[in-house]
């Protein structure tokens, strides 16, 4: 929402593309905010809205749109007070390219739109207006905006201060928020529905829901002869990421497969927003993306709920550590880790692998000028042996350890609590400060 703020006031506004997988929020959120700083909000939608993407193709008279838009929406439009949204826009390509026309003609109009990265880059000739169009990407709710909507805006605050001795005592009070957040994950209508009855079983059906909806989706997006494989690689990320190394083995997502059989089926998730891809790097050097491996990489889910339900685990497994579940458990939270990097900071997560090394770093991120490496511990373990052989090999400025333990310094490294990810940028700041 600030950010939606912040745009609104910017003197080179463009119209804005929301981008983000399904059930995050996007559409709430457009119309929230046209109320909110508008007073009223045009919505369009063209899911299923066969007239009015008729209206786009026929040509992109500025005049006429507007028109057309006041009668669509029942609204009258006014540059002043009217929010216009344009949702689902994957499915009008030719609306997406109108948006040079509302850069270019009519910039006064306030434009948002919503879709899939996805149904967008399926259409063949379909011109992306590049350098016409402002761009957000909305993900899951991380933990924080977990804590908001649990009514928990006391250890919100606190943890946003930055007090350690203050975050400390409330320790346990966060450890506990956040295996229910392991469960729960961020998806708006799973953490609505938990903040309301706190039902486990619930949320777990909904999670469901959502699962089928996506599926659903790549049977209607995507080419017959690759459907296949992109349900074979979504349904392998839990196993991929539950190994010792996480590195992703495309011959244990089918037998004999290689890249170049689901390199496609890769891009397609990941433009659909539902996976990401974090790469090695085998030099943790900035800038880390001139050193990234292209054939080495991880692949997390955008949601760490959705990793539950895919993995078919149970909350009393989780919340209760089952011995069962210990194996599993690094991988679950690593891909926590990777979500709230995403959310939370503007950091972009690599992993660090020489190519004979027997020691792994788990995320290598860049703050600033310098390369941070990242440890990730899913308990209070905090032998360090494989931070430790990065540190002794390349003295970063500053080591952290992300573990279930309170915060602490030791010498070279700092261990931050799993729930302070979005800590991290600012503790490499202090270190500059002092």
């Amino acid at each position: 929402m600030q950010a939606l703020k912040n745009w609104k006031v910017s003197k080179k506004r463009k119209p804005l593309v929301l981008w983000g997988a399904r059930q995050v929020g996007k559409t709430w959120l457009m119309q929230e905010f046209g109320k909110r700083e508008f007073g009223q909000a045009a919505y369009l939608s063209f899911f299923r809205n066969t007239r009015m993407q008729r209206l786009f193709q026929e040509d992109f008279d500025p005049g006429r749109i507007i028109e057309n838009l006041q009668i669509a929406c029942r609204t009258k439009i006014t540059k002043e007070n009217t929010l216009i949204i344009l949702d689902e826009i994957q499915e009008c390509p030719d609306a997406l390219e109108s948006l040079k026309i509302f850069c270019e003609e009519l910039p006064e109009y306030p434009v948002i739109c919503a879709g899939s990265m996805l149904g967008v880059n399926l259409h063949e000739g379909v011109s992306f207006p590049v350098g016409k169009v402002d761009e957000l990407t909305l993900y899951p709710m991380s933990f924080r905006e977990f804590l908001a909507a649990m009514d928990e805006s006391g250890l919100l605050e606190t943890l946003d201060n930055g007090d350690w001795d203050l975050i400390s005592d409330n320790h346990e009070r966060y450890i506990n928020a956040l295996r229910s957040y392991f469960f729960v994950g961020g998806m708006p209508e799973a953490v609505a529905s938990f903040a309301e009855n706190m039902d486990y079983t619930e949320v777990r059906r909904i999670q469901d829901s959502i699962i089928r909806q996506y599926e659903e989706d790549f049977s209607k997006h995507i080419p017959p002869n690759e459907w296949t494989k992109v349900q074979l690689v979504w349904r392998a990320v839990p196993t991929q990421l539950a190994k010792e190394n996480r590195k992703f083995f495309f011959g244990q997502v089918k037998q004999g497969a290689r890249m170049k059989d689901l390199e496609n089926a890769i891009l397609w998730l990941c433009r659909y927003g539902i996976v990401g891809r974090v790469p090695r790097v085998t030099k943790p050097s900035a800038p880390l993306a001139s050193y990234a491996e292209q054939p080495a990489f991880k692949l997390f889910l955008s949601d760490i709920g959705l990793m539950g339900a895919l993995s078919e685990l149970d909350a009393e497994t989780l919340l209760e550590g089952n011995a069962v579940f210990t194996e599993f458990k690094g991988a679950l939270t690593e891909e926590y880790v990777y979500t709230q990097l995403l959310s939370d900071t503007e950091l972009t997560p690599y992993y660090y692998s020489g190519e004979k090394s027997t020691y792994e770093t788990d995320f290598v991120v860049k703050i600033g000028r310098d390369v941070i490496p990242v440890e990730v511990k899913a308990e209070e373990n905090l032998k360090s042996k494989s931070l430790k052989f990065y540190r002794d090999h390349f003295r970063p400025p500053l080591a952290l350890r992300l573990s279930m333990s309170p915060y602490r310094e030791q010498d070279w490294m700092k261990n931050i609590p799993l729930y302070a990810v979005s800590r991290i940028s600012a503790e490499r700041k202090q270190i500059k400060a002092d």
